[in-house]
C-alpha cells in the first residue's frame, strides 16, 4: 500500500494512493492513523483500506507524515565515510571507524517543524557556503521501532559547518527546511526488499543538469533493523517518527546548492521527491 497526506475538506488527511489518484481517509492524518492502528492492534494498511473513501480524487500529495521526531544515520555507505574523512583531513579516519565498527552514527534531525514535503523549499543556511542534498531511504517507525513503511528523504546538510568542526554537526543538520520527505509511504507488504533500490539524485539549475548521481541500497553497509535498534536503544523514540538510513550519493562543493536549484530524488518503487532550494534565516 502507498500512503500520503492531502488537503481534503480543509484538513490535512491521510490518503491511499492508487494509479496517481488518492482516496482520503476521513478524520485521520497519518500520525492519527498509526496511533489508531496500534491502539486497536490492527495492521496499518488494513485499517487504511477499511476507512478510505471509495471514490478516488485528483489531489496533490503533501508531506506523507509530519513526524513526531526525525533521526538520521551517517557513514552507512563507504563513499560517505571516505568523503567525510577526506573533507576533514582526519588521519585517524574516525568516519571510517564508524563505518566499520558495530555502533553506527546516529543523530537527531529534528521534528515536523523542520520538515517539508514534495515541491516545498528545502533550506540553505544563510551562514553556509556548501549546503548539499543527501538522498536517502527513510523508514517510518511505529511503537518499539517497528518499521511501518518506507519513504524518500533529503537530509539537507551544511557540509562546510560540520567540516569546520565535527562538534558543529547539529548546526549542520538541524535548521528550517533541512529535511524533505515524500512523496508516499510504501508499506512493507508492497516494498519487500529495501536492499535493492536504485536511488538517483539530480540537481538542476536554470533548467540544466548541474549534478547527477546514483546508488543502489545494496551498498548499504548495515541492516536497517540494526540502525533502528541502535536509535531506539535507551531512547523511547515515539511512534510516528522517521529514520533516515544514510546517503551513498556525494555532492561535492562545486555543486553546492544555490537558491532556485531543484533537487529531485527518485526510487522507482517509491516515486519522485522534488524540492527547490532557498536561503533560510
Amino acid at each position: 500500500m502507498r500512503l500520503t497526506q492531502v488537503n481534503w475538506n480543509g484538513r490535512i488527511t491521510a490518503a491511499i494512493v492508487e494509479d496517481g489518484l488518492v482516496r482520503p481517509i476521513p478524520e485521520h492524518n497519518t500520525i492519527e492513523l498509526i496511533t489508531r492502528a496500534e491502539r486497536e492492534g490492527v495492521d496499518l494498511a488494513a485499517l487504511a483500506a477499511s476507512h478510505a473513501i471509495t471514490h478516488p480524487n485528483e489531489l496533490a500529495p503533501l508531506i506523507p507524515i509530519h513526524p513526531r521526531e526525525a533521526w538520521a544515520c551517517g557513514c552507512t555507505y563507504e563513499t560517505s565515510a571516505a568523503f567525510r574523512d577526506a573533507e576533514h583531513g582526519t588521519r585517524e579516519g574516525f568516519y571510517a571507524y564508524v563505518y566499520r565498527e558495530e555502533r553506527p552514527e546516529s543523530f537527531f534531525k529534528g521534528t515536523a517543524r523542520v520538515c517539508v514535503g514534495p515541491n516545498q523549499p528545502i533550506g540553505i543556511r544563510y551562514d553556509s557556503k556548501f549546503t548539499a542534498p543527501e538522498p536517502e531511504l527513510a523508514v517510518v517507525l511505529g511503537a518499539g521501532g517497528k518499521v511501518l513503511g518506507y519513504t524518500l528523504a533529503n537530509d539537507v546538510s551544511a557540509w562546510d559547518i560540520e567540516r569546520e568542526n565535527p562538534l558543529y554537526l547539529p548546526q549542520s543538520k538541524i535548521y528550517n527546511g533541512c529535511l524533505a520527505l515524500g512523496p508516499v509511504i510504501v508499506t512493507p507488504d508492497e516494498l519487500t526488499d529495501p536492499y535493492n533500490l536504485d536511488i538517483t539524485c539530480i540537481i538542476t539549475r536554470n533548467g540544466k543538469t548541474l549534478f547527477s548521481g546514483e546508488v543502489n541500497t545494496s551498498k548499504l553497509h548495515r541492516r536497517i533493523e540494526t540502525l533502528v535498534q541502535y536509535v531506539v536503544r535507551a531512547n523511547n523514540v515515539p511512534s510516528g517518527s522517521v529514520l533516515c538510513t544514510g546517503t551513498g550519493i556525494i555532492v561535492k562543493e562545486e555543486h553546492a546548492l544555490a537558491p532556485g536549484d531543484i533537487v529531485t530524488i527518485s526510487v522507482p518503487q517509491i516515486g519522485m521527491l522534488s524540492n527547490p532550494a532557498e536561503i533560510v534565516h
